[in-house]
This record gives C-alpha cells, sequence and structure tokens, in this order.
C-alpha cells in the first residue's frame, strides 16, 4: 500500500513538474526534496518506518511540490477558497501577504517531528522530545541560510522567487518559529500519549529493574 503511495506521489510530482511558474525556483525547491526523500527511502527498509511516519513525510513532501510548482508565494489557495466559499481567506482573516509557506514551515516542524521522534525512541535517547525541537530548528536554520545564499548566487529575481519573504524583514524569524511551535505540538501530545511508566522506566533504568526484581 505505502509503495503504491510512492508511485502516486511520483506521478503527481511529474504532473506539477509540467510548466511550474518559475523554472528555476522550481529547481532549486526539488533538489532539496529529492535528496529528502531519498534519504527517508534509502533508510526505510531499515528502519522500518510506521504507518504514522510515512503518511507525515508524504504530507509534508506533497505539500512542498505545490509550493514548488507555483512558488510558495504564489500558490492560489485565497482564489480556491473564494470560489468555493464566496470569500477569500486572506480577507476572512485579515492576511496581508500569501500565508501558504508559513502553512508549510509550521507542517513542517508539525510532521516531521513523528518520524524524529520515532527514531530517536528506539534508539532510547534521553530527552526525546528536546532533541526532536533541536533538531527541527537546526534544520529550519539550515533551510534559512540556504535561501539567503541562494538570493546572493542568484539573479535576484530568481533568488527572491526561492526566499518568498514577500517583503517581510521578518520572514526568516517568522518561519523558524513556525516550524518550531508545530514541532513543541507535536512533542506535547506525543509525551501525553506516552505510557508513564513506561516514562518513568526511560528516566530511571536502573531504578526501576531493582524495583522490579523484587
Amino acid at each position: 500500500m505505502q509503495d503504491v503511495a510512492w508511485i502516486g506521489f511520483g506521478i503527481f510530482w511529474m504532473f506539477l513538474g509540467v510548466e511550474p511558474v518559475s523554472r528555476v525556483d522550481w529547481v532549486l525547491e526539488n533538489v532539496l526534496l529529492v535528496l529528502f526523500v531519498a534519504a527517508f527511502l534509502s533508510s526505510y527498509r531499515q528502519v522500518s518506518w510506521t504507518t504514522a511516519s510515512f503518511v507525515a513525510v508524504l504530507a509534508l513532501v506533497f505539500l512542498h511540490v505545490i509550493g514548488a510548482h507555483f512558488t510558495y508565494s504564489l500558490v492560489p489557495y485565497d482564489e480556491l477558497f473564494e470560489s468555493s466559499f464566496g470569500v477569500g481567506m486572506n480577507q476572512l482573516f485579515g492576511w496581508q501577504r500569501n500565508q501558504f509557506d508559513r502553512l508549510v514551515h509550521f507542517a513542517y516542524g508539525l510532521l516531521f517531528s513523528i518520524p524524529l521522534h520515532e527514531r530517536l525512541s528506539r534508539a532510547r535517547y534521553r530527552s526525546v522530545g528536546t532533541a526532536v525541537v533541536m533538531l527541527v530548528m537546526s534544520s529550519s536554520l539550515a533551510y534559512e541560510l540556504i535561501e539567503w545564499g541562494a538570493v546572493l548566487v542568484l539573479a535576484s529575481d530568481e533568488g527572491m522567487a526561492f526566499l518568498g519573504a514577500q517583503g517581510d524583514p521578518w520572514d526568516a524569524h517568522k518561519d523558524m518559529f513556525l516550524a518550531m511551535l508545530g514541532s513543541v505540538v507535536t512533542v506535547t501530545a506525543l509525551w501525553l500519549r506516552m505510557d508513564p511508566l513506561e516514562t518513568r522506566w526511560r528516566r530511571k533504568p536502573a531504578v526501576g529493574l531493582v524495583r522490579s526484581s523484587r
């Protein structure tokens, strides 16, 4: 079933690769996408990712492919919402910019924290939640640096399309904050679902073993 889902994603990716709004931006966005998907699939058989991790990663890459096709600042969610409900989402919430990039940064923290938490939990890391949030924050920072580098190297129009700041000088800060916030939400939800006895055993394995032996 998961193999079929990846095939479906590949077809969707190729379909949106036809005549994107900006070919240069599409290539830049998809270089990162290919590296990300390749890293996930290379560990797929060895790690045996759960369905939750699989769905989270697939949802994240679907959102990214949409952003890459239109460029993040031009995704027509507002037009689609207005055609369905008679009022634009931006007008409804008083937004002054295209918010799709904000959604994806939040979704990155929210969704990517699931496989990260799963992997670190299996490795018996202590303070798994803290480690997951820090990994999301550091990778989000790395992405913002890549965007900054693209602006310096490419022509102004192409670089700014990839950056997607839309004139907001605090765009990078807000993007990183939203990724962190999404990660905190997921980590908190997973922590609330965790068995208290399992949590206690992870924190004090020696004490738990001694007590159980009595």
